[in-house]
């Protein structure tokens, strides 16, 4: 089979929809389950490209959660500290397989922009994996494989509605791609850059000591920033991406952005938000939202009169501005990757505020010299790639 009809585009409207090999080549793809739209395969071919490329950079099975031809988070397999596996909502799942918890780290960065994602998994669908998905508010998933258990429980998803994919793993595409914009077609060379350790070898700042668990961070960022819609900027610590800043016009933007993402990951593990009470009749997507309100500027909102008693079992006390503040200044380690140059050195003050000590970013801007002295300040570490990132 070389095409698959669609119900319709990117909106209702736009009909008719398709995708389709040329030259009558067979897709490489098999839908096992549900009936995938146009969104769906956008994010499910960019999510399969990186969680490809992030398990040969790394060798660990990888995960992404993607959300509008972005992802919402990107991880390997490392294991779940009994921290994470609780702010990830998956503490009463026992031990996971490698392949479960990458995706409980893709999925756990960001859970509110993972809402209803597309799910890509580098290695065969495992029944711990399965099982994690099933409870998730989810569109659908891709993957070389399934076992049978998985599957099964994966059919059971939505009714028998839930999309499932099988990718050919040895699927190459053709070194040319196109797409068409106002009826003209562009055409361009595949970005086919392999993101390895030679990348991060000129370090240009006092600081060159990056041991191996940030060089492995750093390739996480830029196979992250890769397949994320420009200007991107993301934030990674302990092999997962814990905030993603993408599809902003200004640098400053993304990393703001990402950097809020990311002190929201930590603030989660504050024992404020551990100490959190939730009525029984809360769902994991209510948790979220309530724990997002809590630890923001409109905590007062869920804790007024009449709104707290449907949402806690025990008021909580307010967590000021000063609290978190305190909480966030532990937060260290962290690496940071860029799309492209940063134009000015107030992306790096921001930066700190988030624990970042790795930077990975292309290097070219006229003011180089000011970033690099102010990575200084704080005996940040920086690599110059030299190459840039951008995509659309």
């Amino acid at each position: 089979m070389n095409e698959l009809q669609l119900k319709y585009g990117c909106n209702p409207n736009q009909k008719p929809s398709r995708i389709y090999m040329e030259n009558g080549k067979a897709l490489p793809v098999q839908v096992l389950s549900g009936k995938p739209g146009y969104i769906n395969f956008l994010d499910a071919f960019n999510g399969w490209q990186l969680v490809k490329e992030l398990r040969k950079a790394t060798g660990l099975p990888a995960a992404t959660s993607f959300k509008h031809v972005s992802p919402a988070g990107a991880a390997v397999g490392l294991p779940l500290t009994d921290t994470l596996a609780k702010i990830y909502w998956v503490d009463d799942l026992g031990d996971l397989s490698p392949l479960a918890c990458a995706y409980a780290r893709a999925r756990g960065a960001d859970r509110m922009s993972s809402f209803g994602d597309f799910i890509a998994l580098s290695d065969v669908c495992d029944i711990d994996t399965a099982r994690l998905i099933k409870r998730e508010v989810s569109d659908g998933v891709i993957a070389p494989g399934y076992t049978e258990e998985a599957l099964e429980i994966l059919k059971q998803k939505k009714k028998g509605n839930y999309n499932v994919i099988r990718i050919d793993p040895d699927y190459t595409p053709d070194p040319l791609e196109r797409k068409q914009v106002f009826g003209i077609t562009f055409e361009q060379g595949r970005n086919e850059l392999d993101i390895n350790g030679e990348l991060l070898s000129n370090l240009v700042t006092e600081n060159k000591e990056i041991p191996e668990e940030a060089l492995v961070d750093m390739k996480i960022a830029l196979i992250t920033l890769k397949y994320t819609q420009s200007n991107s900027v993301c934030f990674v610590k302990g092999g997962q991406a814990i905030g993603i800043g993408a599809g902003q016009q200004s640098r400053v933007h993304c990393t703001r952005l990402a950097g809020s993402k990311a002190d929201n990951w930590f603030l989660r593990q504050s024992p404020q938000v551990l100490g959190l009470q939730f009525a029984d009749t809360l769902g994991r997507a209510e948790r979220d939202n309530a724990i997002d309100v809590y630890i923001g500027e409109d905590c007062m909102d869920v804790l007024a009169d009449g709104t707290w008693e449907t949402i806690f079992k025990v008021k909580p006390a307010v967590f000021n501005r000063e609290e978190k503040r305190v909480w966030l200044d532990h937060m260290e380690g962290v690496t940071l990757g860029s799309d492209a140059f940063f134009p000015f050195a107030d992306n790096i003050e921001r930066a700190h505020k988030s624990g970042v000590k790795y930077i990975a970013q292309p290097g070219g801007s006229v003011r180089d010299d000011l970033v690099i002295e102010c990575c200084n300040k704080y005996q940040m570490a920086m690599a110059f790639t030299g190459i840039r990132l951008f995509h659309h």
